[in-house]
């Protein structure tokens, strides 16, 4: 579902208008024509316009919150691929909208490692979960909340999602241009936003003036450059959410074995300070390249920065029994020693421990533990070892993997530079920002959504607010 500017082919001769990126006109050039465009060809005379970088949830979402509180204003979102693409994606293809469980906002800020501190004031207050859910339920979206917090479509398909936004943007009259990409920005003496815009696919460029604008590029170098000519600072984006390739040729034989619940500290090589964050309790899942799930990946977010000065090489401490202290599970042992002496230990072992007999094996393998060895056979001494490794099993991190295509990186225009409750920039009036571009990243679940639709939200109101009121005061005068 595309929307175009209306196109208009003037003569040469107005191509004299167009020498600087200040004026409102736009310029295309190729070997065999000439055209222009200008701003006022979409948008009435006297009207404000906002131009929103990035069609993705939250620079969509933040478009039709505007135009839903400003219908005067012109809107009009410029994507340089397919737009919501991310959305199409996530929670494997199905959308995981945002997280039903985190109804404190301190509880549900807990789960940024950038942003954690910040947003648990305004933020989540003015447009959080519940808020977000109620907005696609009254648009006609059915959803349900997993076990885990999650929230999908009950339709478990993205397009859902997808088309509930893009018929609610052409619905308020959002107008969406894709294939263009916005490669420079400034002001111009009248306080308006100069934007350039440019077509990979051929010699096209155009500029354009904007009352306001909104930054919703994800974390694309793209959205930092914009960022930093309009004077903001970036911090160096770093991948987050990642799994962990493990140096084991052993463990890929246990590929698919899922731990419904272990604790995983890491240990990183260069990296002299101690954080309790790097310590996580959930799920975890053997790859045939190492070890994924819940459990890696909050470690991978709270450590992104950690774990990129180490260049992704340490130590993972896995505890695969949290719930038993290391003297149970001795006991355990001792105690199964004595009643099953004269069977094999790799064919049998306490079930209180919960695990697969793939991963005893190799337990024992790592103890050099031959499969015909009995029981009785095993020492006191060996027994307290194995229980060693069931709760502080250690293991060689020799890099980063991909979460499936979902790609969250830690970096971004700093918190501090922004209104977090207007989302508009302390440097720069009329300037906003919204999702990813900003220093924010959230665990796995739905966080990284809800940050979206949230600053979105608050973006989108904060400019349609802005845009009432002016229009109010102009017509009081």
């Amino acid at each position: 579902m595309n929307f175009t500017f209306p196109r208009l082919v003037l003569r040469s001769e107005f191509l004299s208008k167009i020498s600087t990126p200040s004026t409102t006109y736009a310029y295309f050039l190729s070997k065999r024509n000439h055209c222009a465009v200008t701003l006022s060809l979409f948008q009435k005379s006297g009207e404000e316009n906002l131009l929103v970088v990035g069609g993705g949830a939250a620079g969509i979402y933040g478009a039709i919150r505007a135009k839903t509180l400003a219908p005067h204003l012109t809107v009009v979102v410029i994507e340089k691929a397919k737009p919501l693409s991310k959305v199409k994606i996530s929670g494997g293809g199905r959308c995981n909208v945002t997280n039903g469980h985190c109804v404190d906002n301190v509880i549900l800020a807990g789960n940024y490692p950038r942003g954690n501190k910040e947003l648990r004031g305004s933020f989540f207050s003015t447009h959080g979960p519940m808020d977000t859910m109620s907005w696609f339920s009254e648009h006609g979206v059915e959803l349900k909340t997993e076990l885990d917090g999650r929230v999908f479509p009950i339709s478990d398909t993205s397009s859902t999602i997808i088309d509930c936004l893009m018929s609610e943007a052409k619905k308020r009259g959002v107008v969406l241009q894709t294939g263009k990409t916005v490669t420079s920005v400034s002001t111009t003496t009248g306080g308006k936003f100069s934007v350039k815009l440019e077509k990979r696919t051929v010699d096209y460029v155009e500029y354009v003036e904007a009352d306001y604008l909104l930054i919703a590029s994800g974390s694309s170098e793209q959205g930092h450059k914009l960022a930093t000519q309009l004077g903001h600072s970036i911090v160096k984006p770093v991948p987050s959410l990642f799994t962990f390739k493990i140096d084991d040729f052993k463990l890929a034989e246990l590929s698919g074995i899922t731990f419904p619940k272990v604790k995983a500290k890491l240990k990183l090589e260069g990296v002299q300070k101690s954080i309790p964050e790097h310590t996580q309790v959930g799920p975890m899942l053997v790859t045939h390249w190492g070890f994924s799930g819940p459990a890696i990946l909050r470690l991978s977010a709270w450590g992104a920065r950690d774990l990129s000065e180490s260049e992704y090489k340490g130590s993972l401490l896995v505890d695969f029994v949290p719930d038993l202290h290391i003297e149970d599970v001795k006991s355990l042992l001792y105690q199964h020693k004595n009643k099953f002496a004269k069977q094999k230990v790799v064919n049998s072992f306490p079930p209180e421990l919960g695990l697969v007999k793939r991963f005893w094996k190799y337990i024992l393998e790592r103890e050099d533990l031959v499969e015909d060895i009995l029981w009785a056979s095993i020492s006191n001494n060996l027994l307290v070892s194995v229980a060693s490794h069931l709760k502080n099993c250690s293991f060689c991190v020799k890099g980063k993997g991909q979460f499936k295509d979902e790609f969250v990186t830690a970096g971004g225009v700093p918190l501090s530079e922004i209104f977090l409750n207007t989302m508009q920039s302390r440097i720069q009036s009329h300037l906003f920002f919204a999702g990813e571009v900003l220093n924010i990243d959230g665990v796995t679940g739905g966080f990284n959504f809800q940050n979206a639709w949230s600053g979105g939200y608050i973006a989108g109101t904060s400019i349609g607010n802005m845009v009432t009121s002016a229009n109010m005061k102009e017509e009081a005068a």
